[in-house]
């Protein structure tokens, strides 16, 4: 049993196989690069997270892309690492090269339990009768040291208009579940900036990573909606016992807060009409 568990989460790499860059200006790979050097500086990391969105085209050489980067850099930190998927994420590529989309990792006595929320073609997330009877049964005896969720969509309600057609349908059900058991954090992305809150009846709290591709500015006033260079991730302390702490910290380049899109209404209207979701 370990004081506490040291967590470097990442979100939303959005990484190509080719190498291409993302909305045709960011190098997504030279930013993960950037992150992980930041993250270089942290004195102790006992897992990474990433929490979906790790490819933008889904091919199985943009997960090798992923994994030959950040396998090494945590194995030289004897860190574990866990994977989960997002909704940009496609099932072969990702299992191929990086397993199964719902695991359960044991780590100096805590647990860590991937959920999987990607809904195939879709931008938002759903999770099914029978994922949540799976949890159930993950969750039914205790961890020493609690357990950790991992999820691409967050349970929580979204900050911009783009994200709310693209949210986490009907979350109720897993914070339930996750609150009648020993579930002492929940960690996210999807959202492409930095969030610290609670959810569920037990008040769990939820700490979404800023994402490494580019970040939502979530002061931009409605109804448009505006990305911004920017790379960033969380530092994420769970001790054995007592309240969670995070950091959310950048990986600064020269030209942070350059627009990376800035969407009106209509372009919001077609994503939604897209890929979000209909009652």
């Amino acid at each position: 049993m370990t004081d506490r568990l040291r967590i470097l989460h990442l979100s939303d790499t959005h990484l190509y196989g080719d190498g291409r860059l993302h909305y045709g200006i960011v190098d997504t790979l030279a930013g993960f690069d950037r992150v992980l050097a930041r993250a270089a500086t942290l004195t102790q990391v006992d897992v990474v997270v990433a929490s979906g969105d790790l490819s933008d085209d889904g091919t199985a050489d943009s997960y090798r892309r992923l994994k030959g980067t950040l396998e090494p850099w945590a194995a030289e930190r004897g860190a574990a690492i866990v994977y989960a998927m997002g909704n940009h994420d496609l099932r072969d590529g990702f299992e191929e090269v990086l397993g199964a989309r719902e695991t359960v990792t044991h780590v100096r006595g805590f647990r860590v339990v991937t959920v999987d929320t990607s809904v195939p073609g879709a931008g938002y997330g759903q999770v099914s009768e029978e994922q949540l009877d799976r949890l159930r049964d993950v969750l039914a005896e205790p961890s020493e040291s609690g357990t950790v969720v991992v999820l691409h969509h967050p349970p929580v309600p979204p900050t911009t208009v783009l994200f709310e057609p693209l949210r986490l349908v009907d979350p109720e059900p897993l914070l339930e579940v996750c609150s009648a058991a020993d579930v002492r954090l929940i960690l996210a992305g999807h959202f492409h900036h930095g969030l610290v809150t609670e959810a569920g009846p037990a008040g769990i709290p939820v700490v979404v990573a800023p994402a490494v591709a580019n970040t939502t500015d979530v002061l931009w006033p409605p109804p448009r909606e505006r990305a911004v260079r920017g790379a960033g991730f969380a530092w994420v302390e769970l001790p054995a016992e007592g309240p969670v702490r995070s950091h959310l910290l950048t990986a600064p380049s020269p030209d942070d807060g350059e627009t990376v899109y800035d969407l009106d209404t209509d372009a919001i209207r077609r994503i939604a009409d897209d890929a979000g979701w209909r009652a």
